[in-house]
């Protein structure tokens, strides 16, 4: 029994660490070799399966479109969203994009609030 509750330990701890080994990549413009570094779980013929969906429908726009590559899977998605990035390195992950932009144009205090307290 107590061999078992090791393995299975052993197990859930191979597959959560692997959960942080991720490094942010933009997935719109890496090659595959570049792609299968950074994420876990994608290999370098899932990462080709990318690349090739990315030449031929363009840009993916949501992490979720990574979906419709053959071999990737939910899981392999939900490991890897917050390195999954479909801007520019400067951009925030895939994951946070909508609510940072979203939270960029709600402001109220823009370039007028400081006009006004230089001016009074």
């Amino acid at each position: 029994m107590l061999a078992r509750f090791a393995t299975a330990a052993a197990f859930a701890l191979a597959l959560a660490l692997p959960a942080f080994a991720a490094t942010p990549v933009n997935v719109n413009k890496a090659d595959a070799a570049a792609i299968a570094d950074a994420l876990d779980g994608i290999g370098q013929a899932k990462a080709e399966a990318i690349v090739a969906y990315r030449q031929e429908h363009g840009p993916f726009k949501s992490v979720d479109e990574l979906g419709q590559v053959k071999g990737i899977g939910q899981s392999t998605l939900e490991r890897n969203r917050d390195a999954i990035l479909l801007a520019d390195a400067g951009a925030a992950p895939a994951s946070a994009a909508a609510p940072a932009k979203a939270s960029a144009k709600g402001s109220r205090h823009g370039k007028a609030k400081p006009a006004a307290d230089a001016g009074g």
